[in-house]
């Protein structure tokens, strides 16, 4: 799966480089001074690296947890998002990191422990109070866990602070670690979904639907706190029957009464992220949506954007109680 991994000079002998190498013993390997040698330049060409990406193994030095927006949450007053990790073992259309990075190239900051001490400063600060730490924001959550073994290092510092909580977004289906391990209400494992049409026109190398649902039963029984992500909802003609079917064929297999929470996000791309993704697919029907730029955002015109939200807002509201839903946006 990884042919060439390029390394930080400094990091060489550090415990997760000589571990994660010792997996990929035929990979290539290659030093550099810092990640963004090999990441920034804007001579790359993001289409061809995503073939075949490389795996850059780098050390992070600040930034660690950031202050979520006012209107992103599920529930608590202190929330906080995170990236171990640059860049998604899958290629959706919709997805803001194309724009965002010159490059296709995967990069894991090693130095979890840097993270755990934010994290324990953040709570401490609050022992009395919740908080939300989100992670999956720059990448999947666990699709790559058997490279990084993330959620396998994060979850035991979760569990030992009593008002931690984790929020792992994905739409993979790389639970094995989550299976193996004894559920807690404080770590929330949030699925994912768009209706199959729009899935396979738009969510390249992604699990299916059914694959998805079929890891969200096994951690539900377990009795893992299941979140479900309609996030970003996309608009096309069909759009309501399509979303109607989803939300059936989803409540249809799992146990709502057990769901921690359900949420709802639009689509949403700054204006330079979303020229940058629309010239590497023109031909992209997404882009060719009723889309209008509002305060730097491109997104679906405001009435098209209520309507759709105030739709499927109502159809989840036939599945689960209010008290579990979360409109959010980031």
């Amino acid at each position: 799966m990884i042919e060439t991994i390029y390394i930080e000079e400094n990091i060489q002998q550090h415990p997760r480089v000589l571990d994660i190498c010792a997996r990929f013993p035929k990979a290539r390997t290659i030093t550099c001074g810092r990640y963004g040698e090999v990441f920034n330049p804007k001579a790359q060409n993001f289409r061809l690296q995503k073939q075949q990406p490389a795996l850059i193994l780098a050390e992070k030095y600040r930034g660690f947890m950031l202050k979520a927006p006012p209107n992103y949450g599920i529930g608590a007053q202190h929330n906080y998002y995170f990236s171990h990790m640059l860049n998604c073992l899958y290629d959706c259309r919709y997805c803001f990191l194309q724009g965002m990075y010159q490059s296709a190239n995967y990069v894991l900051f090693v130095n979890y422990e840097d993270y755990f001490a934010d994290i324990q400063r953040i709570c401490s600060e609050t022992p009395d109070e919740a908080v939300h730490f989100f992670s999956g924001y720059d990448c999947d959550s666990l699709a790559l866990e058997p490279v990084t073994d993330f959620a396998q290092e994060f979850l035991p510092l979760i569990r030992s602070i009593p008002n931690a909580w984790m929020e792992l977004r994905t739409k993979s289906t790389q639970v094995r670690h989550l299976l193996n391990t004894p559920a807690f209400e404080r770590c929330i494992v949030a699925f994912s979904f768009t209706p199959d049409e729009i899935a396979r026109a738009l969510e390249h190398k992604a699990p299916l639907i059914s694959k998805r649902l079929d890891a969200l039963k096994k951690l539900q029984q377990l009795d893992w706190p299941i979140g479900l992500r309609f996030d970003p909802i996309i608009y096309e003609d069909n759009y309501q029957q399509h979303y109607q079917n989803l939300f059936k064929t989803v409540f249809a297999e799992i146990n709502p009464d057990t769901l921690h929470s359900v949420s709802l996000g639009v689509f949403r791309l700054p204006d330079k992220y979303f020229k940058k993704i629309h010239k590497l697919y023109p031909e992209e029907k997404l882009f060719a949506s009723p889309l209008e730029s509002k305060q730097g955002m491109m997104s679906y015109k405001t009435a098209l954007e209520d309507e759709m939200m105030d739709f499927c807002s109502k159809e989840l509201m036939h599945y689960i109680p209010a008290e579990k839903f979360f409109s959010c946006s980031l």
